[in-house]
């Protein structure tokens, strides 16, 4: 049986204000050991478990990077880094919705990676990944924020063992990887047409163009980390992934300081502190929620970016 429930907003309010202190520091309360001889995520501890948001919340609110680093792991983590630092130094802090009305997909999945994913109805639809780590529940991604349609997955995880659909599963994030980085389209890999992902390639091609007589070079890599896939309907899949962009900008012939830097003033201050960099590297963070069919097909059903670092020459 599918478990879901539909979290009231005055209900969040209660669960999430546990551990919020009023010195300007966020902690994470004391989690009990567990009782259980199961490994499997339980309906009740993964509604409170999305309390967790509301203090990350808080936390970027307050520049609590300390606080950041505790509640995130996997690719937030990275997203919470340096980027939370840069938010002393004059980087806007992100704006961050207050999500409500969740739909729990548990695993239910006996084994010692421990996670869930929450698709959170309001303000915006938007999947998040949480992770228990260390016997405290962390938001490994989002909000993810959802681009496309999608059905509702069914009771499980993709076993990563499994030679039809777990494979499709474990291929998705490299398929991602073959299609950003292949302009010529050799490797066969395509997207339906308005796909998220689609948009993000020709963001990457353009801005080679964009920043002339700057000189650019990209490079996408793929974020390592356990699978995690839901089972759709008809053999179908829910995977979430994540991918990094590096990009790396360069004056060009006989200038100092860059024409077109690819990043505003608030995040060159808060990052490098320098207004008019001679060269740049930057770093973004793609999360990326993938509907995968009983076939072939694929599609981007939701989708983030984020700066994580960024330094100057």
């Amino acid at each position: 049986m599918r478990r879901r429930l539909f979290v009231l907003i005055f209900v969040l309010s209660v669960m999430a204000g546990c551990g919020v202190r009023t010195d300007g520091q966020v902690t994470i309360p004391e989690t009990e050991p567990s009782s259980k001889t199961s490994a499997r995520v339980e309906l009740a501890e993964a509604m409170d478990a999305f309390g967790v948001l509301k203090q990350l919340d808080d936390a970027w609110q307050k520049r609590d990077c300390a606080a950041v680093e505790r509640l995130t792991t996997w690719a937030e983590s990275t997203l919470g880094g340096r980027a939370c630092k840069a938010t002393r130094n004059g980087r806007p802090a992100p704006a961050r919705k207050r999500y409500t009305e969740a739909e729990f997909f548990l695993p239910n999945a006996a084994d010692e990676d421990r996670w869930f994913v929450a698709l959170a109805r309001k303000p915006d639809p938007a999947y998040f990944l949480f992770v228990n780590e260390g016997d405290n529940w962390r938001i490994g991604a989002g909000p993810i924020l959802v681009t496309g349609k999608s059905r509702e997955p069914i009771e499980g995880a993709v076993p990563t063992d499994d030679p039809s659909t777990g494979v499709k599963a474990r291929l998705a994030p490299q398929r991602y990887l073959a299609y950003l980085t292949d302009p010529a389209g050799v490797s066969g890999v395509t997207f339906p047409k308005g796909d998220a992902i689609r948009g993000l390639f020709g963001e990457l091609v353009q801005r080679t163009e964009k920043v002339r007589p700057d000189r650019l070079t990209t490079d996408v890599r793929l974020i390592d980390g356990p699978q995690r896939a839901l089972k759709l309907p008809d053999g179908g899949a829910l995977v979430i992934h994540a991918l990094e962009i590096e990009y790396r900008q360069k004056t060009g012939p006989g200038r100092s300081s860059l024409s077109h830097p690819l990043y505003g003033k608030g995040d060159l201050r808060g990052f490098t502190g320098k207004a008019k960099p001679a060269g740049l590297t930057g770093t973004e963070i793609v999360l990326v929620a993938t509907e995968i069919t009983g076939g072939t097909k694929m599609s981007t059903i939701a989708l983030r970016r984020g700066l994580a670092t960024l330094t100057a020459d």
